[in-house]
């Protein structure tokens, strides 16, 4: 029974690890898009680094499926 709790905490870490490390590429991916200013308006741009600066603070504090989330939605504004 024991070996299978820890099966379990190995890939609930593993699956927080892969969050980690998605919400980065995530970031590049908007400041990528950002960088090639996009045809945005004024509101949509303000939205998209809201959400950007948003899902970094996220991030930072080890909130990673939220981050993630939040990012999803900076990226669909950008149509990336």
């Amino acid at each position: 029974m024991s070996l299978h709790k820890l099966i379990l905490v190995a890939g609930l870490l593993a699956s927080t690890s892969a969050f980690a490390f998605h919400c980065p590429m995530d970031m590049k991916k908007i400041d990528d898009a950002l960088a090639k200013n996009p045809a945005l308006s004024a509101e949509q741009m303000g939205e998209v680094k809201k959400l950007r600066a948003e899902g970094e603070t996220l991030h930072k504090a080890g909130k990673h499926q939220e981050s993630v989330d939040t990012l999803a939605k900076a990226m669909k504004i950008l149509g990336v």
